[in-house]
C-alpha cells in the first residue's frame, strides 16, 4: 500500500504562486508515476501534470508554461510549483500515483485527500 499526503495548498491573490507537495510512504515506496488533479465545485476532476522516475513529465494544455512539476525520488515527493494563479483555478488538488503518466484518473491507483487552493480576485 502506499500513502499520498499533500500539503502547501492555501488562499492566494490571483497572479500569485503556490507550491504543493506530495509526499508519499509506505512499503512500496513511491509509485513510478506520480501526478497533480483539481476538482472545482460542481466540475469533475481534472488532469494537471504528472512526472515518473525519469522525470518525464507531461501538464494539462491549460497549465503549460505556468506550473512546473518535480521530483525527489530519494524523499518520494512531488512538488508543483504554481505561477500566475487564476480565479478560476481555485480548487481541491490532489496528488495521485500510479503506473504510467498519463490524464486519465482510472490509471492511478493511490490517491491523497487534497489540499485547498484558492486564488482570489
Amino acid at each position: 500500500q502506499v500513502q499520498l499526503v499533500e500539503s502547501g495548498g492555501g488562499l492566494v491573490q490571483a497572479g500569485g504562486s503556490l507550491r504543493l507537495s506530495c509526499a508519499a510512504s509506505g512499503r512500496a515506496g513511491s509509485p513510478y508515476a506520480m501526478g497533480w488533479f483539481r476538482q472545482a465545485p460542481g466540475k469533475e476532476r481534472e488532469f494537471v501534470a504528472a512526472i515518473n522516475w525519469r522525470t518525464y513529465a507531461e501538464y494539462a494544455d491549460s497549465v503549460k508554461g505556468r506550473f512546473t512539476i518535480s521530483r525527489d525520488n530519494a524523499k518520494s515527493t512531488v512538488y508543483l510549483q504554481m505561477n500566475s494563479l487564476k480565479p478560476e483555478e481555485t480548487a481541491i488538488y490532489y496528488c495521485a500515483g500510479g503506473p504510467k503518466v498519463v490524464g486519465n484518473t482510472g490509471m492511478y491507483d493511490y490517491w491523497g485527500q487534497g489540499t485547498q487552493v484558492t486564488a482570489s480576485s
